[in-house]
C-alpha cells in the first residue's frame, strides 16, 4: 500500500510554514509573505543543510520566457524574507548566504516535519474504517439535506468568493492622534493606489475620486455603488517615530462582506517596500494573474532614506492645498530636500518636475525658467526608474506643449497609459491630446474609459468642458457648464467655460457675465481675462478691452505676462499687426499656450486667413 500524505506544516524557532497553503505563522499568528519569497523559503525548508544555487531558484521562480532583471528580483525576495523572519545577512540564524552561489537554510529542523511518509498502523485502521464508513454517511446525509434543499445551498456557490476585478482604495486613517499627520496618512493611501494601478486586469479608482470619502461614515454598499466597484480597501496608519504600521483590510463592497484583513509594521524607510507587499497581498486574495511585467513591478521598491521620505510626503501635501505660487514653491523646496537627503529617489525628481510644471502652465514663471528644470528632472526621474507612469507623462507634456515635438508627445501618453492602464490623468490626457488633433470619436471613447477610473463628477466635467472645447462642442460645453456652475458656484473655470459656450454660440453678450465672475474669482489667472477683453471689443465696448491691455503693460515690468494673451486682446480690436507681434514673442519664449489654444481658440479666429498665421504653423510644424 502507497504512503498516505498530509499537507506538510515545518516548524522552525518560532515559526511554523504550512508548504501546501503557502502560509507563515509565528506563534499561530499569519503573517504576509510575498508568493516568490515563500517559494524561496519552501525550496530551502524541503533541502535543510544543503545549498540552494542561484541558478536553481531562477528557474523555479523566473522561467527562462519571462524578461526579469533576475538579480534584483531575488535579491529583493530574499530579502523580504529575512525581513519577515528577523533574519540577518550578516549573522544569519536561518538562512545563509553563500556569496554568488546560492542560499541554505541553517536552523535544525524536526525530520518529521519536512517528509510526511506512511502513517503509523492504527492510523492505516483508521483510514480503512472511515473507508468503508463514509460513504454510507455521506449518503444518508444528502438525502436528509435533499427533504429540506440544503443540499443545493450547502454546495452552492454562495460560500466561494466573490469575483473581484474593480476596487478603491478608501483614504487611510490617521490614529496617531496628531493631525499634523494627515499629509502622512494622505501619502500611504496615494502610494497604495499607484502600485494598484499598475495592473492592467484590475479597475482601481482614481484617488481624486476616493479622497472626497475622507472623514465620511457612508456605508460601503453604497460606496460601492457610487464608485462602481467590487470591493473596497479600508484602513488605518500609525506612525510613531520611525516605525509605521498599517492595518489594511478588503471588503466585499455589495454585502460588506469582510475577505481579508492583515497588519504590517515597518521601519519608515521600508515604508514604499511595505506598500509593494500589500499589494501584492491584495492581487493574491483576489486570485489577479499578473504579467511577468506586473510581478517584477510589485517587487521593485527600494528602501528610502527616512527623513527624505518624510520631505517627499510633505512636499505633496502642499502641492494639494491649493494652486497659489507660495505653496507650489514650499513643495519645491520639501523636494528638493528629499532629492538631497536620497538622490536616488526617483519619486523626488518626478514631483519636483511637476512642481515646475505648474508654475509654468499657470504663468508663474516664462516657459523657458519652468520647462527646462521641469525636463531635467523628469530625464533624471527616468534614469533612476524607467518605467516610472509620472515622469513619462510629464516628459509627454513637455514634448506637447513646450519642445512641440507632437510625435514624442503621442508616443510618451501611450507609454504612460500602457505601463499604467488605470492612470486617470494619463488616460485624460490621451483623451485631450486625441480631441485636439481633431480624432473627437477617439478622444470621447477616451473620456469614458476615464470616467469608469475617476468617476467624481467635478474632476470629470472640468475636463470634459476642455475636450468639447476642443471639439468646439459649444453646445455641450453650454450643458456642462451650466450644471458645472450649478454644484460649484465659487470655481472661476465653470463660468469661464460657460461663457466660451455662449460666445462660440454666438450669445456673446450672454458670456460677459460668466466672464466677468470668473475674472472675479481667479483673481489673476490671465484666460477669463483675456475672455472678457475679446467680448467687450467685439460688442462694441473697445476702450474697456483697452483697459485691459494697459493694466497688463504695467504688470509685466515687475511679473510675467503672456505674450499670447496680450495677442488676443489685440486681435480681439483688430489691430492684426500688433497681434502677430505678440505671437511672434510667444513663439520666441516657446510658450505653452501656443500649442494649447491655436487649434480652437476663438480669439484669434480673425487671424487664422492670414498668411502669418499659417507660417506660424508651418513653423511649429504643426499637425494639420
Amino acid at each position: 500500500m502507497s504512503a498516505v500524505t498530509e499537507p506538510r506544516r515545518v516548524p522552525f524557532g518560532p515559526f511554523e510554514a504550512d508548504l501546501a497553503s503557502q502560509e507563515l505563522r509565528k506563534h499561530d499568528l499569519r503573517l504576509h509573505l510575498p508568493r516568490q519569497s515563500f517559494q524561496i523559503l519552501q525550496m530551502l525548508l524541503e533541502r535543510p543543510g544543503q545549498v540552494v544555487t542561484r541558478e536553481e531558484l531562477r528557474l523555479k521562480l523566473w522561467p527562462a520566457d519571462t524578461f526579469v532583471d533576475f538579480d534584483h528580483g531575488l535579491n529583493a525576495a530574499v530579502k523580504r524574507l529575512r525581513d519577515t523572519l528577523g533574519d540577518s545577512a550578516d549573522k544569519p540564524r536561518f538562512i545563509e548566504t553563500l556569496p554568488r552561489l546560492g542560499y541554505r537554510f541553517i536552523a535544525t529542523l524536526a525530520p518529521a516535519a519536512i517528509h510526511a511518509g506512511e502513517r503509523p498502523p492504527r492510523y492505516k485502521k483508521s483510514v480503512l474504517a472511515l473507508a468503508v464508513v463514509a460513504p454510507v454517511v455521506i449518503v444518508l446525509t444528502l438525502l436528509v439535506f435533499n427533504a429540506g434543499g440544503l443540499r443545493s445551498r450547502l454546495f452552492s456557490r454562495s460560500s466561494a468568493q466573490p469575483l473581484i476585478r474593480s476596487l478603491a482604495v478608501l483614504p487611510l486613517t490617521n490614529l496617531s492622534g496628531d493631525p499634523q499627520q494627515e499629509y502622512f496618512a494622505d501619502g500611504m493611501t496615494e502610494e497604495l493606489i499607484t502600485e494598484l494601478s499598475r495592473i492592467s486586469s484590475l479597475k482601481v479608482i482614481s484617488r481624486t475620486s476616493v479622497m472626497q470619502y475622507k472623514g465620511q461614515k457612508k456605508p460601503l454598499p453604497q460606496i460601492g455603488r457610487e464608485l462602481n466597484v467590487d470591493a473596497v480597501i479600508e484602513g488605518s496608519v500609525l506612525r510613531s517615530g520611525n516605525r509605521v504600521r498599517i492595518a489594511t483590510q478588503l471588503i466585499y463592497a455589495p454585502t460588506d462582506q469582510h475577505l481579508w484583513v492583515e497588519t504590517y509594521e515597518r521601519d519608515l524607510g521600508d515604508v514604499l517596500t511595505l506598500q509593494d507587499e500589500v499589494a501584492d497581498a491584495i492581487t493574491q486574495q483576489i486570485r489577479l494573474k499578473l504579467t511577468p511585467e506586473e510581478l517584477v513591478r510589485l517587487h521593485q521598491a527600494r528602501a528610502v532614506n527616512p527623513e527624505a521620505l518624510q520631505a517627499y510626503l510633505m512636499a505633496n501635501s502642499f502641492r494639494e492645498i491649493g494652486y497659489g505660487p507660495q505653496e507650489i514653491k514650499k513643495a519645491q523646496s520639501y523636494f528638493q530636500k528629499a532629492i538631497q537627503k536620497d538622490p536616488g529617489f526617483a519619486s523626488a525628481y518626478v514631483g519636483l518636475a511637476g512642481t515646475y510644471l505648474q508654475l509654468g502652465e499657470l504663468r508663474w514663471l516664462p516657459p523657458r525658467d519652468a520647462y527646462e528644470p521641469a525636463k531635467q528632472a523628469a530625464r533624471k526621474a527616468l534614469e533612476l526608474d524607467e518605467k516610472n507612469c509620472d515622469a513619462h507623462w510629464a516628459l509627454a507634456w513637455l514634448s506637447w506643449r513646450y519642445d512641440w515635438d507632437w510625435r514624442t508627445a503621442e508616443r510618451e501618453i501611450v507609454h504612460t497609459v500602457e505601463l499604467c492602464p488605470n492612470d486617470a490623468r494619463a488616460r485624460w490626457e490621451h483623451a485631450y491630446y486625441t480631441a485636439w488633433t481633431g480624432r473627437g470619436a477617439e478622444a470621447l471613447a477616451e473620456m469614458a474609459r476615464n470616467r469608469e477610473i475617476d468617476p467624481y463628477w467635478e474632476v470629470f466635467s472640468r475636463r470634459e468642458l476642455l475636450i468639447y472645447y476642443c471639439l468646439r462642442n459649444y453646445k455641450e460645453m453650454i450643458e456642462v457648464g451650466r450644471a458645472y456652475v450649478a454644484s460649484n458656484p465659487n470655481s472661476w473655470l465653470g463660468y469661464y467655460w460657460l461663457g466660451v459656450g455662449y460666445e462660440g454660440s454666438g450669445q456673446t453678450l450672454e458670456a460677459i457675465p460668466d466672464y466677468q465672475k470668473a475674472v472675479e474669482l481667479s483673481k489673476s489667472d490671465e484666460d477669463p481675462t483675456a475672455a472678457l477683453a475679446h467680448a467687450y471689443a467685439t460688442t462694441g465696448r473697445r476702450d474697456e478691452a483697452r483697459n485691459i491691455l494697459r493694466e497688463w503693460q504695467l504688470r509685466s515690468r515687475t511679473s510675467y505676462v503672456s505674450p499670447y494673451m496680450i495677442a488676443t486682446v489685440y486681435a480681439s480690436s483688430g489691430d492684426k499687426d500688433k497681434a502677430f507681434e505678440f505671437l511672434e514673442k510667444a513663439y520666441q519664449e516657446r510658450s505653452s499656450d501656443l500649442p494649447y489654444f491655436l487649434k480652437a481658440d476663438l480669439r484669434i479666429d480673425n487671424l487664422r486667413s492670414d498668411p502669418r498665421f499659417q507660417d506660424l504653423l508651418r513653423r511649429m510644424n504643426f499637425p494639420a
